[in-house]
């Protein structure tokens, strides 16, 4: 990064690799508190939505042998949407990977999931 400011692609892409490293460690509280209103959400659809980032988990655990690494590839704004589109790339234990697209809105000054 040098001296200057951290970009907004920058932070966007942090945020994003961290939330996902969240994901691939089975921490899906944390990887769900990344999403815009997580804090809102109705307890019930919160303990869905965690059931079914633990299903995510262990079906990719045993169709690839889990997520071991996360890694942002590129970060580009969308002013039509006014998102911020992340482009991970994850590599499964099995050797191969699968590039993703994280939507990313900046919220009470933190990049989070849309």
């Amino acid at each position: 990064m040098g001296c200057g400011k951290a970009t907004p692609e920058e932070l966007a892409s942090l945020a994003a690799e961290g939330y996902y490293r969240h994901l691939a460690a089975g921490e899906c509280e944390q990887f769900l508190e990344g999403r815009v209103g997580a804090d809102s959400l109705p307890e019930g659809y919160r303990e869905q939505l965690v059931a079914g980032c633990r299903q995510f988990v262990a079906q990719q655990q045993r169709d690839h042998r889990g997520i071991c690494s996360v890694a942002a590839s590129n970060a580009l704004m969308d002013t039509v949407s006014r998102q911020m589109n992340v482009f991970l790339i994850l590599e499964y234990g099995d050797s191969t990977q699968e590039e993703i697209v994280v939507p990313m809105v900046e919220h009470d000054g933190r990049w989070r999931m849309k």
